[in-house]
This record gives C-alpha cells, sequence and structure tokens, in this order.
C-alpha cells in the first residue's frame, strides 16, 4: 500500500513540537497541526493524535520552573498540564471546524481483554463520527509511563489496537539517519527500510548512546510494533512545512519503514 492510500492515521507529536522548549503549550504550533488535520479529514482520512506536552503545560500553570523528580509532583503536573491540553487543542481544532475528543490510556488498558475491547469500539465510533481523539498515556495513574517519557510505544499499540494503515511519529529530527547526525558530519538520511530489521536498531543506538536520548530507539521500536498489524510508519520533522498534507499527497519526507 502506498502511503497516498491510506485511510486510518495515526500522528504522534512529540514534546518539542507542541511546547515553547518546554515551557507550556505552544499554540501557534498545535493550531497548525489542526490546519493540517482539517485538510486530511476532508479529503477522507480518519486521524488519531498522540501528543505529548502535559507535564510541560502543567509545570507552567504551576510556576515550577525545574521539572520535579518526585513521581507524585510529576503526577500532580500532569494531571494540571491535562487541563490546558484539552482546552488547547479544543479551541484550535475548533477553528477548522473540527470535533476533538480526549482518550487517556495506559498499558493495563490495552492488556486487558475487556477494556482494550472497549477502547477499540469508543475510538471506531468517534472516528467514524468524524472526531479527532486526542490520546495521551494517563499519567496521573502510571509511573512508568513519566519514567521512560515513551509516547511512540502507545502510538504503535493504539496503531495495533484500531488496525490503522499508517504510523507518523513527528519529531524534531529529520528521520533516522546512518549515524547521529549532530555528533558525525557524514550521517545520511535513510529513506527507506523494513520495519523490524535488526540493523535498524544499532543504527538508533543502543541505551547508553547519544543517539537513544534523542528517542530514535523508541521511534524504531514502535515501527517494529505497528508492522504487526500491516501499518507502514513515517519517521519524520515535525518543522517541515504541512508535512502531513504533503506526506499523504505522496511526497517523500523522513524514513519510510513498511511491514514486512
Amino acid at each position: 500500500m502506498n502511503i497516498n492510500q491510506t485511510k486510518r492515521i495515526v500522528v504522534k507529536v512529540g514534546s518539542s513540537l507542541v511546547t515553547n522548549n518546554g515551557e507550556g503549550l505552544d499554540h501557534a504550533a498545535i493550531g497548525m497541526w489542526a490546519e493540517q488535520m482539517a485538510v486530511l479529514l476532508k479529503a477522507g482520512h480518519e486521524v488519531l493524535m498522540v501528543s505529548s506536552g502535559a507535564i510541560a503545560e502543567g509545570m507552567q500553570r504551576l510556576g515550577w520552573a525545574k521539572r520535579p523528580q518526585e513521581i507524585h509532583q510529576l503526577q500532580a503536573a500532569a494531571a494540571v498540564g491535562q487541563m490546558g491540553l484539552v482546552q488547547v487543542y479544543e479551541t484550535c481544532f475548533a477553528r477548522f471546524n473540527l470535533r476533538s475528543a480526549q482518550i487517556l490510556l495506559t498499558n493495563a488498558d490495552l492488556a486487558h481483554a475487556e477494556r482494550n475491547a472497549n477502547a477499540k469500539a469508543t475510538l471506531d465510533t468517534l472516528l467514524k463520527l468524524g472526531v479527532v481523539p486526542i490520546i495521551n498515556e494517563n499519567d496521573t495513574v502510571v509511573t512508568d509511563e513519566i519514567k521512560f517519557g515513551d509516547n511512540d510505544s502507545l502510538a504503535a499499540l493504539v496503531t495495533n489496537l484500531i488496525c490503522a494503515d499508517l504510523l507518523v511519529i513527528l519529531t524534531d529530527q529529520g528521520g533516522l539517519f546512518t549515524a547521529d547526525p549532530r555528533q558525525n558530519p557524514d550521517a545520511t538520511l535513510l529513506a527507506d527500510a523494513i520495519a523490524g530489521d535488526p540493523a535498524l536498531e544499532k543504527m538508533a543506538g543502543g541505551a547508553g548512546s547519544e543517539l537513544s536520548k534523542g528517542g530514535m530507539l523508541t521511534k524504531v521500536l514502535a515501527a517494529k510494533v505497528a508492522a504487526k498489524t500491516g501499518a507502514i510508519t513515517v519517521i519524520a520533522s515535525g518543522r517541515e512545512p504541512n508535512v502531513l498534507n504533503r506526506l499523504l499527497s505522496g511526497e517523500k519526507i523522513g524514513t519510510q519503514l513498511a511491514p514486512n
């Protein structure tokens, strides 16, 4: 399947793309995502968003300059910030006559058969109604997610859950490079690869490497999970102008990881 033939799309945006350098939410950026989503919906696509940013927004609302270490303070920040996240998405999406919905999930929800089926049915219903679900991990009750900060795997599990055709992981990097471009001037962008190829994990960096700190390893692993239900994954820069609409019109941007 080519990308421009995909119907159901999960878009994951990282914290750096929805916050002002980690200081509260970037309303202009979220407005830009809303504008692109409106075009996709008009073209007949179904779109879900997995968005980070709750803790950064909560810290700003609480007047905290430094990210706390204590788990319950992080959870409190997430709870306060979730209010802001929902408000900004609701306001920005309404400008383009889009309706949005908030879904908070945990790994336990997806691992439990009955809750998994309920989540799937709700998401299917929202998509049929033309609503854009804004999905985040339920940080106030989860401890591991805050420690590891991994919305990439959440996005992949959601892709599996609703059998989406495409997972777009937007980041502040241009895609997957053969080496860390910040360290190695000879690094080149990998345009196409097979999701789950063990060489990709090595390329994205082991646990101690610089690149894995930028989270590229979690993105490669997310593509491997998404491929289980046949989804294509694209890792691309969210700084690219109009990136979603260009991708869906068939333009090659970032790294495309196809299911085997």
